[in-house]
Order: C-alpha cells, then sequence, then structure tokens
C-alpha cells in the first residue's frame, strides 16, 4: 500500500483544483465536475479569479449561459454545467429513507415529525415547488405559496418575518428535483424554472451517486469514506451502494484514504506547490471535509474555519498560513491579511497581487491592503 505525506496530499489536491492556473476555458475546471459553491457574496466568483489565468469581471458567472446557479450538495447554492444538470439530478434522488434524512442534514428532527416517509415529503415538496414557481419568484413569495400547497408539517412560524413557511432545508433539496433554479447575483434570493425541465423524476440513480463521490475523491482526495458522504450530505451506510470502483487504497500518514486508481502517479509526483493565493470562503479547496489535513493546528483551523461569518485563506506555498477578509467603503476595496507566521516579502508582494485580483473581479477600481 503507497504511504504519502500530508505535504503531498496538499501538492496534489492544489494541482486537482487548477490553482495553478493552467486551465484556458474555466468551464474546464475540474471544480465545476463538482459545481462552485456560492453561498456568500461573490465566493465563486473569487474562487474562479483564484483559478483563472484571464481576468474574471463580475459578470463573469451570471451571464454564461452555459452554467446555472442550483440548490445542489448538502442544498447548497452551487454553479453548475448546464449540460451536467440531468446526472446532477439523478445523482441528488435519495436511494433509500436513510439517505432522504440525512440530506436534510440540521433539520432531520423536524423531518421526522412529520411522521412521513422522507422520499414522499421530499418529492411533495419538489411536486409543490414546480406549480408555484412558473416564473421568476422571490424566495419569499415562492415559500409562501408552496406552504399554503404542503400539509402543517412540513412548515414552521418564522418569527422574523411573522409568517409561516416551509422548512428552508426541505425547500433547499426539493427545489432541484422540482426543476428550479436560482436567478444568479440576485439579494434576496431569486428562483425561476429551469429551462427544458421535465416530469419530477423519483427513479433513483446508484451510478451518478457514484460518480458524485468519485469525483469527490478526484479533487480532494486520498480521503476517507466519511469525508465523501460528509461533502453528499448523505449517510455513510448509503456508501454501501454507491461507493465507486477502480480506487486505490493509500495511507496518509499512517491514515486509511482513498483516491481514484488513475490518479495514483500524480499523487506520487505532483507539482511544486510554490503559489500564494486568496481563496474565498467555502473555496472548493477548503470544502475538503477532512480539515485536519488542509490546516493541522487546531488554532489555526478555529481562525480559517468560524462558526459564524468564515474569513478567506491564505494559501502560500502548500499551507493554509492566514485569512482574510474584504471591505467595501464607496468605490473603494480594503483587504484585510492577517498571516498565521511571519512571511516573506516575496510571499506578501504576490499576496497584494492576489488582492489586485480580488478587487478587480468584484468590480473596485481601486483598493488597499492591510496587513495585521
Amino acid at each position: 500500500m503507497l504511504d504519502v505525506s500530508r505535504k503531498q496530499v496538499m501538492a496534489y489536491r492544489i494541482a486537482e483544483h487548477g490553482l495553478h492556473r493552467g486551465a484556458g476555458d474555466p468551464l474546464s475546471l475540474a471544480v465545476f465536475d463538482l459545481g462552485l459553491q456560492d453561498s456568500m457574496r461573490d465566493t465563486a466568483l473569487l474562487g474562479l479569479a483564484a483559478r483563472s489565468a484571464g481576468p474574471v469581471v463580475p459578470t463573469t458567472l451570471a451571464d454564461d449561459p452555459r452554467l446555472a446557479l442550483v440548490w445542489s450538495h448538502r442544498g447548497a447554492p452551487h454553479f453548475h454545467r448546464r449540460a451536467d444538470l440531468p446526472e446532477l439530478v439523478a445523482s441528488l434522488v435519495p436511494l433509500d429513507e436513510a439517505d432522504a434524512l440525512a440530506r436534510m442534514l440540521w433539520q432531520q428532527k423536524e423531518l421526522q415529525a412529520t411522521g412521513l416517509s422522507a422520499v414522499d415529503v421530499l418529492f411533495t415538496t419538489a411536486r409543490a415547488l414546480r406549480k408555484v414557481v412558473t416564473k421568476t419568484t422571490s424566495k419569499g413569495a415562492a415559500s409562501t405559496a408552496v406552504t399554503k400547497l404542503l400539509p402543517d408539517s412540513f412548515s414552521y412560524a418564522c418569527r422574523g418575518c411573522q409568517a409561516t413557511h416551509v422548512y428552508e432545508q426541505l425547500m433547499r433539496v426539493a427545489a432541484l428535483h422540482g426543476g428550479v433554479r436560482l436567478e444568479a447575483g440576485q439579494s434576496p434570493a431569486t428562483l425561476a424554472p429551469l429551462e427544458d425541465r421535465g416530469r419530477v423524476s423519483t427513479h433513483a440513480d446508484p451510478a451518478a451517486a457514484s460518480r458524485v463521490l468519485e469525483r469527490y475523491l478526484r479533487l480532494n482526495g486520498p480521503a476517507a469514506q466519511g469525508d465523501a458522504a460528509g461533502f453528499a450530505g448523505t449517510a455513510k451506510s448509503v456508501l454501501k451502494q454507491t461507493w465507486p470502483d477502480d480506487l486505490a487504497e493509500v495511507r496518509v500518514d499512517g491514515r486509511r484514504a482513498f483516491l481514484p486508481a488513475d490518479r495514483v502517479s500524480a499523487l506520487e509526483n505532483p507539482p511544486s506547490p510554490s503559489l500564494v493565493r486568496l481563496l474565498p470562503p467555502w473555496d472548493p479547496f477548503t470544502q475538503a471535509r477532512d480539515k485536519a489535513v488542509l490546516v493541522p493546528d487546531k488554532a489555526y483551523a478555529k481562525e480559517v474555519w468560524k462558526i459564524l461569518g468564515s474569513p478567506g485563506a491564505l494559501l502560500v506555498d502548500g499551507e493554509l498560513l492566514g485569512t482574510w477578509r474584504a471591505k467595501a467603503a464607496g468605490k473603494r476595496l480594503t483587504l484585510t491579511i492577517a498571516p498565521f507566521i511571519p512571511l516573506r516579502p516575496a510571499d506578501r508582494t504576490a499576496a497584494e497581487d492576489e488582492a489586485a485580483l480580488v478587487a478587480a473581479a468584484r468590480g473596485y477600481g481601486t483598493y488597499a491592503v492591510t496587513w495585521v
């Protein structure tokens, strides 16, 4: 069995994630095989800027007709290639009750309280969303309309807006099955029907679900089964039905992990990760579930992954060595970079060059960098 170091794994992942900026067409980046998460303002855009060899502007993702923004893995919003949507939808159909329940994440108790099958609750909500979202509709209006079509047990009283709404995670995991997408760049969230959407399908496709896991291991491997299940938002027990074939088992500093067999040579000899990048919050690189591999120091890890308001991450020569935040004031963007350790002057200069790319991607003509 191949035994590799954590540093080899970091170098391999940096290359797989396209952080060496060798790709031409951004949509050819492997991160789009899983989707580019867009949970906070401009996170997907800045994730693309960290990987793009050319300039990235605010309309790059929102105006690309080849992309669609949808709630997908774990109910989080991701940009996906439109051509990939049929297989994506199939991969998200629960294989059984345990799978459907696991996909509700923090609202599993609420789903169980309905007293109904988790699969039935999911697809009843999907059909209701399909009926309601026939044109561009605000999320709030869609939620109100959907709630009226569903049993009372599918909803809760929202104190913030003094109204009753369908459960948030239920709405998110049901939306794509109902043929519903998000309008990119809109706040508050706005929904719209997917073009050429078909009927709601309840047909589970283990092969499609397996390909999601394989792509996770290709990007973020070598990784454990639990890591892949965590990304997909499913129960680890479901993996017995969907665990990919043709995987290589390796050990990462003694820990058992897996990756596609055809990537073993790339893992053994990854390119040098001598680069500096400013990764946004929720970047695909920091979304890997084995956080102890990404940042072994627990104190540093607490700074990278905050419970609320996670910052961006400073990547230097194959290590996450700090955090950064951006604050806009008028037409000026100020980036505050907080390294965990003293950096070499060349690395500080490179980080400031990356700050210029962040400002340009967000459409700011002037910017400043503050070091703390």
